[in-house]
């Protein structure tokens, strides 16, 4: 048989989902029912899957939030990660979402938004709308002059007293 191969796994979700349960129903093969918020927990399991033995690490996370920093350790050397929301919580939904989104940013995957994408969204704020790219240097001045030009419309020239704001 094939050495072991370690794999680490993190289990993220609002909190009082269920993660601590999932994972320790997997791990020791018994459901928990009472709830003590989690911190952080680490678990260690040993499966085999189509012949080949696994050495799992399962870090049991705190409930995160929208708001919630990920933690640099939730990115380094995870291969997986599962994401928990309960079917009784529409919050918990929504910020599995949230998670997914920051995951995604955080390891460099995140997805291209198209710019048919973008200017549905600034027109949906009743916003002005360019694509730019500082890197490539890709209507960068533009993008300052077209928001000058934006907030003068707005204001109607040279009204003394008069201010208003312009969203881009």
């Amino acid at each position: 048989m094939p050495q072991p191969k370690s794999r680490k796994i993190a289990i993220l979700g609002y909190r009082s989902v269920g993660k601590s349960s999932l994972t320790i129903q997997f791990v020791e093969g018994q459901f928990v029912d009472s709830y003590d918020p989690t911190i952080e927990n680490t678990f260690t399991k040993m499966i085999t899957i189509n012949g080949q033995e696994y050495h799992l690490q399962l870090v049991d996370t705190a409930g995160q939030d929208e708001y919630s920093i990920f933690p640099q350790t939730y990115s380094i050397d995870i291969n997986g990660y599962i994401l928990v929301y309960s079917v009784t919580s529409n919050k918990s939904f929504e910020v599995v979402q949230v998670i997914h989104e920051k995951l995604l940013d955080m390891v460099g995957k995140a997805q291209v938004i198209s710019c048919e994408e973008g200017k549905s969204l600034a027109e949906s704020w009743n916003a002005a709308f360019m694509e730019s790219s500082a890197k490539e240097n890709q209507t960068a001045v533009e993008v300052f002059k077209r928001m000058i030009l934006e907030a003068e419309k707005l204001e109607g020239g040279d009204q003394p007293g008069k201010t208003s704001c312009s969203l881009m």
